[in-house]
């Protein structure tokens, strides 16, 4: 089976690299904008692709030919989304138009990945069947793209989709630039460091390997539809830092308890969602590791890069 990812460079697209590069069954081709900044080239092939060029796009997956597409790239931080608004559409909706015609054009099957900010937040945790109200521009730029995936599946030559919705991915990849929760929290607390956590906003917190292992259930096995692909948990960050510094055995009175408005950013954030997972367990058999656990792999992680 040929698996085309975009994204590849980001952290889920790492991840994806790491688990499908390891499958004999799967033909890899990983892309992302510029040059392969993975750290190894084997059991995979790189092509570089700008998702905001339509013609680079259509001529890239009109070449590879894949079976199915997995496509994770896109404009993530929620404030920056705010800010530049026309980046965020093009790289979060145009480009997902760009992705659906070339799938449409070579048969392949589509898997898009969206994310719990499409809800507004006043009734999670949410099941598949709930109705999306984004109350950012990032979380209404992934609502559209959405709209543009069902939309393909209906209209002209339909094509074969399913959308995997995630929560707060956490996780450590390589060259990556931003950080995590987690890996925050040690940082600040080894420091000796004070830090405010909100405990009035709830997420399920999505270890990278989890949902890559969710992306490839859902391209293996072409099934179609919308699935929650996130933790088992429901968490407010407080929480999560608390678990954290248990883990490591730092000092928790360090973390104090503060609420969303103590923050000043640009954009809004739900403040409940988190996920319930119950159709993607039963449907693809995914089974993600608890927070704690996530911890100890990312903790296993950090030692291996020392």
């Amino acid at each position: 089976m040929r698996i085309l990812i975009t994204g590849a460079n980001g952290l889920l697209g790492q991840k994806l690299v790491d688990l499908l590069s390891n499958n004999p069954e799967v033909d890899l081709i990983a892309t992302a904008r510029g040059a392969n900044r993975l750290p190894y080239t084997e059991g995979y092939t790189y092509r570089s692709m700008d998702i905001t060029n339509e013609q680079e796009v259509l001529a890239v997956i009109g070449d590879v030919r894949p079976d199915a597409v997995i496509h994770g790239a896109a404009m993530t931080d929620v404030d920056k989304c705010e800010r530049e608004k026309d980046a965020c559409w093009a790289q979060n909706v145009t480009a997902v138009e760009y992705i659906v015609e070339a799938c449409r054009q070579t048969d392949a099957f589509l898997c898009h990945v969206s994310t719990d900010f499409i809800f507004d937040g006043a009734a999670g945790p949410y099941d598949e069947q709930a109705l999306g109200n984004p109350i950012s521009f990032y979380g209404w730029s992934k609502y559209a793209a959405e709209k543009v995936v069902i939309n393909a599946g209906q209209v002209g030559k339909p094509i074969r989709w399913a959308i995997a919705r995630t929560v707060l991915v956490y996780g450590i990849a390589h060259d990556m630039s931003r950080s995590n929760i987690i890996l925050w929290v040690k940082k600040s607390l080894e420091d000796g460091k004070n830090i405010q956590v909100v405990t009035d906003q709830f997420r399920s917190p999505t270890l990278a390997e989890d949902l890559a292992a969710g992306c490839a259930l859902i391209a293996t096995q072409q099934a179609e539809g919308i699935f929650n692909i996130s933790g088992k948990e429901v968490l407010t960050p407080y929480e999560m830092a608390i678990q954290t510094a248990d883990f490591f055995g730092l000092d928790k009175s360090l973390i104090a308890q503060a609420d969303g408005s103590t923050f000043k950013q640009i954009a809004r954030r739900p403040p409940r969602t988190g996920f319930d997972i119950t159709k993607a367990q039963t449907v693809l058999g995914y089974n993600p590791r608890s927070f704690s656990e996530g911890i100890a792999i990312l903790a296993e992680q950090i030692g291996q890069r020392v």
